[in-house]
């Protein structure tokens, strides 16, 4: 696998934890909303054929 999609998919997992995170009880609202910007910003452009052929995501249901 190209490093590019490992960057995109450990990224997405990142983001993936910090939102189960932020559903636990006594989770710490300071992190979370200064980690969560920061990883969305350097989530990179998906790499050719992670969306199916005609995916938009500026579109309403992506196609």
């Amino acid at each position: 696998m190209c490093e590019h999609i490992e960057d995109f998919h450990r990224t997405v997992l990142m983001l993936g934890a910090l939102a189960l995170y932020a559903e636990m009880p006594g989770a710490d609202d300071v992190f979370i909303d200064t980690i969560g910007p920061s990883l969305a910003a350097s989530l990179p452009e998906p790499a050719p054929g992670v969306f199916p052929p005609g995916y938009d995501p500026n579109y309403p249901g992506g196609l």
